[in-house]
């Protein structure tokens, strides 16, 4: 899972302008031996030795953090507690806002929990969880409000856009594009409450804007195989004229009693 999610934040960067050596640098990629290093190039998968370090191979999670400073962690490793107050202590030391990511679940098994991210970083970090965890409340009365990462964010409208559209792949691309359509929705408000995704009450509308941002990336890759000129002229209404919508008629049996 780690590998994965690293070659989609790789291929972020390159979308963003980024060349491939300067993408690769970014990444410090590290298992219960340490640091990736080209010292264990052969023991390593293809997708992990693309990450593999020529320096410091085996080097320890905190000595990555102090040497390279990096600004965000991610965790997959199911081990709980695996980041140490000293450890989120020392990258919040160089970083403004550290992104914190323990991504693990059941809570047990969670790098961190939510308190433990915004306490060690004086409310500065930016959290999401694997494991949902209730808001967090600081001495000087500040409450944050942690984000379970779900998919559930996404994969509606990634599947309502590709069916209507009618395209024959979900491309990389298209993931890309609804993750950047999903944090856009994210407003000011609920950033500054510690929140990394839109509230769920807006789902359905979140659905539509990702919908519409797959379908869009499908006709710029000619995968639009059912919409018409119509339908591409006017895709906010073509995609809520489409959209289910649960609203139940009420149901009255009506009859006759006699005595």
């Amino acid at each position: 899972a780690g590998i994965g999610v690293a070659q989609v934040l790789y291929q972020a960067m390159l979308e963003h302008g980024r060349s491939e050596e300067e993408a690769k640098n970014c990444f410090f990629i590290a298992d219960e031996k340490g640091l990736l290093g080209k010292d264990r190039i052969k023991q390593l998968s293809k997708e992990q030795a693309m990450f593999a370090r020529d320096d410091d191979g085996g080097l320890s999670l905190l000595d990555i953090v102090n040497k390279y400073k990096p600004t965000m962690i991610l965790g997959m490793t199911a081990v709980g507690g695996l980041f140490t107050e000293q450890l989120i202590r020392d990258m919040a030391k160089h970083c403004e806002k550290p992104i914190i990511f323990p991504l693990s679940n059941p809570t047990t098994k969670a790098e961190c929990t939510a308190e433990q991210a915004f306490e060690w970083t004086d409310g500065r970090c930016i959290f999401a969880s694997g494991s949902p965890f209730d808001p967090v409340e600081m001495e000087d009365g500040r409450i944050f409000y942690p984000t379970q990462c779900n998919n559930m964010y996404v994969f509606p409208g990634i599947g309502l856009g590709v069916t209507l559209c009618g395209a024959k792949t979900v491309s990389d691309r298209m993931l890309y594009v609804a993750a950047e359509a999903l944090a856009n929705y994210v407003t000011e408000n609920e950033l500054a409450q510690g929140k990394v995704f839109p509230n769920i009450n807006s789902i359905r509308d979140v659905s539509k804007t990702i919908a519409i941002a797959v379908i869009e990336e499908a006709i710029r890759t000619g995968q639009a195989s059912k919409l018409s000129t119509a339908d591409m002229d006017d895709l906010d209404g073509f995609v809520t004229k489409k959209m289910y919508d649960p609203v139940y008629v009420p149901l009255i049996e009506k009859r006759e009693v006699t005595i």
